[in-house]
């Protein structure tokens, strides 16, 4: 941006001259009357130093009045604008810029911290990131409202009292919007500062298998899943098991955080069908107890939410 001086200086051989009627327009300019309204301590022979910070501040003020949005803000630092205030020094009062966040880069910036405090593996990010509002949610499928009601009462409680260590277990069809609801109540609890993750057991679960020769990547994937405020193991019961990961991975995530921290699950299956599936390896066979072992991690943490309602899956 040129500066203020340099731009009297081409107006006009006479910079005097031109200052004072540069200066008389900022003055009738209507955001600076504004804010000499709201200071009228500050006398026209006060104002000659500070004529470039009353120029930024109304030349800002103009823009972000017609914003054209955040990508293309035209003000010199973009996302923010020159805010004007007053501080007395040495019994005199003398204009302080600063420049300020505007809304929108404050809602980014929001956002951008919102992301950070969610990791998610192997789950589509477009459910992360879609816009969420509760008429959508509530008027999408009018079966699934009393799911709908819980997932919000729960993070309602959350907000409220903080983490407890009780979980949801969401289980229905096909289609239903389970994992729609955990990203939400992901996002929701992500905005009031806590951290999660999200996995899809299917891949999640396949991609363990090939780390059991890498010591120091499973120990900090695990450590991501034992550490994280809020965990959801979305689609469990769709997973081709081994006896390892069921045992030694699986057990030892739940073992840490059952007592500790909620853990989430969506699945097609109820919990008697969850604890038949954990009880059978392609490997072992069946193995009733050590089905029931991870279970008895599972079972008693979680409530039981069943989302009804018609496959949504392909529809606009």
């Amino acid at each position: 941006m040129e500066s203020l001086g340099g731009l009297l200086q081409q107006l006009n051989p006479s910079f005097r001259e031109q200052s004072r009627r540069i200066m008389a327009d900022l003055l009738e300019d209507p955001y600076v009357r504004e804010f000499r309204a709201g200071h009228p301590e500050l006398k026209d022979a006060q104002l000659m130093p500070d004529l470039s910070k009353l120029y930024q501040y109304a030349k800002d003020s103009k823009n972000c009045a017609n914003c054209p949005g955040l990508d293309n803000c035209p003000n010199d630092f973009q996302g923010h604008f020159c805010k004007l205030e007053v501080e007395n020094f040495n019994g005199k009062p003398e204009i302080i810029d600063i420049k300020a966040p505007c809304s929108k880069q404050i809602a980014r910036q929001n956002e951008h911290m919102i992301k950070q405090r969610i990791r998610s593996f192997y789950v589509d990010e477009r459910a992360l990131s879609a816009g969420y509002n509760d008429v959508e949610i509530m008027g999408k499928d009018r079966l699934r409202a009393p799911a709908v009601n819980r997932v919000l009462r729960y993070i309602s409680e959350t907000k409220a009292n903080g983490l407890s260590t009780q979980g949801l277990y969401l289980e229905g069809s096909f289609g239903t919007g389970k994992t729609f609801l955990m990203c939400y109540l992901l996002h929701e609890l992500a905005v009031a500062g806590h951290t999660g993750v999200i996995i899809y057991m299917p891949d999640f679960v396949e991609d363990l298998k090939s780390m059991i020769s890498e010591g120091q990547k499973l120990k900090e994937m695990t450590d991501i899943l034992k550490s994280c405020d809020l965990l959801i193991f979305d689609d469990i019961g769709a997973e081709n098991l081994n006896p390892w990961v069921r045992d030694h991975v699986m057990g030892s995530i739940l073992n840490y955080r059952m007592n500790r921290k909620p853990t989430f699950y969506t699945s097609n299956y109820n919990l008697e069908g969850l604890e038949k599936h954990l009880s059978f390896t392609n490997r072992d066979g069946e193995e009733t107890n050590k089905g029931q072992r991870l279970m008895d991690r599972i079972r008693p943490f979680v409530d039981v939410i069943q989302v009804r309602g018609e496959n949504q899956r392909g529809k606009g």
